[in-house]
């Protein structure tokens, strides 16, 4: 269990390393400036929850972390953790770069707590997860940065933890080592294990977290269900390419921005009879229409869609543009309707359909999230999101 209330982290800046000590004389005026890291944070974090943090760089995320891991102290607030802590955080940390990757497994989990018994025990699993052969034996300053983090990834989920942080450490390790991750970031889940994490990989946020928050200038600017923060999240970072006159003159909502130049008036499923449908059959045809009125003349707009599933990861998404259809000079008044025509080969389960319009240069006029939702079904249950319709021969040989 993690607790975070109220906390906030005072950092006091100086222009000159000199200006500390002529601060201390007395009588002598300020030389600082204050700088807020975090600002009134409060959340909580049950046993086994995995808690997704996103935000820009710069708004406090890897301050937070190493806030709850102990090695930084709130300067207001409090922070109560139950359980034993392994942190992954910024990579070099915690590591002693001289000694071997198999020193540095030893020492990490003695300062665990772990007997030198219960590391012999884990040693050959923490090996075979990273991966890293004989540079075991190697120094790690020796390491690339991806054998440096399958290394500490490995030790951090072998040492037994009751609460895992990490701090965008994926990002450095190949395809392969991620799917691992994911893989064992799901098995400790199950195991009832909490997990912080914070990445910049939104896809694996909304893949793994039960719950996600967005940090903005130190504060938390949404809580709650991955896909809903994220959403949130793009829609913060859209809003800013925008002219601030163009943001004022839009109607604020979580899952809708754009610049105005275009508004989207509806978004609908039709089977092939042309009906308005919320469920269809794997395989079935369907359309997605999309009815919008610009408010403003624009040249060779765009619209697209973009499906996702129930927890918001992104299964296949087309424009007009990757189409090649060109919708030419579109006046200032005019009623635009684009039909996307496809054969819906998904797996049984809900999706959401994303739609906008756009500017040529992919900027949006009017950009929808989940404007709608629909189910799949089929007779068959498959695992994934794509059905590929499998044929299978089979013989026996005797």
């Amino acid at each position: 269990m993690v607790l975070v209330q109220n906390v906030s982290k005072l950092y006091r800046l100086y222009r000159r390393p000199s200006d500390r000590l002529r601060e201390l004389i007395p009588g002598a005026r300020p030389l600082h400036a204050d700088f807020w890291a975090l600002r009134d944070v409060g959340f909580s974090v049950e046993k086994g929850e995995t808690f997704g943090i996103v935000g820009p760089n710069g708004c406090g995320k890897s301050t937070l972390l190493q806030l709850i891991s102990g090695i930084l102290q709130p300067t207001t607030g409090r922070i109560v953790t139950r359980g034993r802590i392994a942190a992954l955080l910024e990579l070099g940390a915690g590591f002693n770069p001289d000694f071997s990757g198999r020193e540095n497994v030893y020492l990490n989990g003695e300062i665990m707590g772990l007997s030198r018994a219960e590391i012999d025990k884990a040693m050959p699993s923490i090996a075979a997860f990273a991966e890293i052969g004989e540079f075991i034996e190697r120094p790690v300053k020796e390491y690339s940065s991806g054998m440096y983090v399958r290394l500490a990834f490995a030790t951090a989920i072998h040492v037994d933890p009751e609460i895992l942080i990490v701090d965008e450490a994926l990002a450095v390790g190949d395809a392969v080592f991620a799917n691992r991750c994911v893989r064992k970031f799901q098995e400790l889940r199950e195991r009832k294990i909490t997990v912080l994490f914070v990445s910049h990989d939104l896809g694996l946020v909304k893949q793994l977290s039960d719950r996600a928050i967005l940090l903005l200038n130190g504060r938390i600017e949404a809580e709650g269900a991955p896909k809903d923060v994220i959403n949130r999240y793009i829609g913060l970072v859209l809003e800013k390419q925008q002219p601030e006159k163009k943001k004022e003159e839009r109607i604020r909502s979580t899952f809708r921005h754009g610049d105005g130049a275009s508004e989207i008036l509806s978004v609908q499923l039709l089977n092939a009879r042309g009906e308005d449908v919320s469920s269809v059959a794997s395989g079935e045809p369907v359309t997605v229409r999309v009815r919008s009125r610009f408010h403003q003349a624009r040249s060779g707009p765009m619209v697209g869609i973009l499906l996702r599933t129930r927890i918001g990861m992104d299964v296949y998404g087309t424009n007009t543009r990757i189409e090649q259809i060109d919708l030419g000079e579109i006046r200032a008044g005019d009623e635009l309707t684009v039909d996307f025509h496809l054969e819906c080969w998904l797996a049984a389960q809900q999706y959401t359909l994303t739609v906008a319009t756009q500017n040529a240069d992919g900027s949006s006029h009017d950009w929808l999230d989940d404007a709608i939702a629909f189910e799949v079904v089929d007779t068959r249950s498959a695992a994934g999101v794509a059905n590929l319709r499998a044929r299978v021969s089979w013989r026996v040989s005797r």
